[in-house]
């Protein structure tokens, strides 16, 4: 419930583009359109090669699938305010669009774990895998590593929803839940609290992830099988983890501690990079390292030139 009288929000971080709406409209939506063509792309793939209906490539779906859902509450309104002379959007509207980026940005990394849990059952635990990791188990984790970051983050909005605002200017070229705290007239202590909290508690993500990487790696050495296994299933997987993570602590320093002195479109090129980045980059890794997947994209490329061929004669 919107207890302030604040009704729209000011994005001021669109001033530093306004001598370059044509030229970033363009990037912007060749940007798009290529996350959706291969995020599209890898997903059509699986879910058409029953080969495919694996844990490790079940998550990699899933994986694409929020890259699509995060990309959606940020690139048309972007490209929107790009050729808008005002950059307004509502209190409601603000709101939205914090949860799609930010429970993104959470179901990401509960997906990076999953897959970081499935490669050390499939490496370390090769006898056991298939019984730890049957179908019904795989849906149950695809569904909580979803439903708990959607719940996460709709405790943060309800939060930040009863503070009353005193100003409406968000310095950025979308909204951040962290912007709008800022301008609260009141404490915020609850909502540090809280956000303190989650971010502990994807930092232990990371911790997991490193130790079963630890396992990862001391399995892998001990036979050339496991060194091959390693670098074909785990190597994207790592790629993908860097690229989130860099993308994330940029946005986080940038949002909590960022400078002033800072030039704003170097600010604003931090704040978008993990919603460019990393929705571009883990579909095409997995897509080239994988060998079932790149042999099944090829095989329909070519099945589809011929059909298209055929038709065209």
């Amino acid at each position: 419930m919107n207890t302030s009288s604040i009704v729209v929000f000011s994005l001021t971080g669109f001033s530093a583009t306004v001598n370059y709406r044509v030229t970033l409209f363009s990037l912007t939506l060749l940007c798009y359109f290529l996350i959706l063509i291969v995020n599209i792309s890898l997903i059509l793939t699986i879910i058409s090669d029953q080969n495919l209906h694996e844990p490790m490539y079940i998550f990699l779906c899933s994986l694409c699938i929020n890259g699509l859902y995060g990309t959606a509450g940020f690139f048309p309104r972007f490209a929107f305010d790009l050729l808008s002379d005002t950059h307004l959007i509502s209190y409601v509207g603000c709101l939205l669009q914090v949860f799609v980026i930010y429970s993104n940005a959470k179901v990401d990394y509960s997906t990076l774990v999953l897959m970081a849990y499935d490669r050390y059952l499939a490496i370390c635990r090769p006898l056991e895998y298939h019984s730890v990791m049957s179908v019904r188990r795989t849906v149950v984790l695809v569904t909580l590593s979803w439903l708990v970051p959607l719940c996460f983050e709709t405790l943060v909005i309800s939060l930040t929803s009863t503070l009353k605002l005193c100003g409406s200017n968000i310095n950025k070229l979308y909204c951040e839940n962290w912007s709008i705290v800022k301008l609260a007239c009141g404490s915020t202590k609850v909502n540090d609290i809280v956000g303190l909290i989650f971010i502990t508690f994807y930092c232990c993500h990371v911790v997991c992830i490193a130790c079963s990487y630890v396992q990862l790696v001391n399995v892998a050495l001990k036979s050339r099988a496991g060194r091959k296994k390693f670098t074909q299933t785990c190597t994207p997987h790592l790629f993908c983890l860097l690229n989130v993570t860099t993308a994330l602590l940029f946005d986080l320093m940038f949002s909590r501690y960022g400078s002033a002195s800072l030039p704003q479109h170097l600010k604003n090129f931090m704040a978008i990079e993990f919603l460019i980045i990393p929705p571009i980059l883990n579909p095409v890794c997995y897509g080239w390292v994988l060998t079932k997947i790149r042999r099944r994209m090829i095989f329909l490329c070519r099945l589809a030139y011929q059909r298209f061929g055929v038709k065209s004669q």
